[in-house]
């Protein structure tokens, strides 16, 4: 598959509205409407707390995952926020993102930043 039809969310953004109403809303929507062939959302930052402890944000993530959405959340961040246990309990993905964020900006992949 052309790297031109994977997305990466790099979701950053802990407020509730713009993780429902941006970051699930697009990330269902373009696997769902076939927009993009892969969607993968990197949870980053505050993003690992408020998925580990939000039951509707957790609920969002269960919807996407079901229509093809890919998780994964920055180990760093989520060991030093204590909540990598609860985000592998919940299906996601926990791996060291920095090299990989690099080289998603250095091979000018398709990047979308919340």
């Amino acid at each position: 598959m052309a790297e031109t039809n994977r997305l990466y969310i790099l979701w950053t953004n802990a407020d509730l509205i713009t993780s429902d109403k941006m970051v699930m809303m697009y990330a269902i929507n373009s696997k769902l409407h076939f927009w993009w062939e892969e969607v993968t959302v990197i949870i980053w930052g505050a993003t690992a707390k408020l998925v580990a402890e939000n039951a509707s944000i957790q609920e969002k993530i269960r919807a996407a995952r079901q229509a093809g959405v890919h998780f994964s959340a920055c180990k760093a961040c989520s060991d030093q926020l204590g909540v990598s246990g609860k985000l592998r309990e919940l299906g996601i993905e926990v791996i060291f993102w920095g090299e990989g964020l690099t080289a998603i900006l250095k091979e000018n992949r398709c990047l979308l930043t919340v």
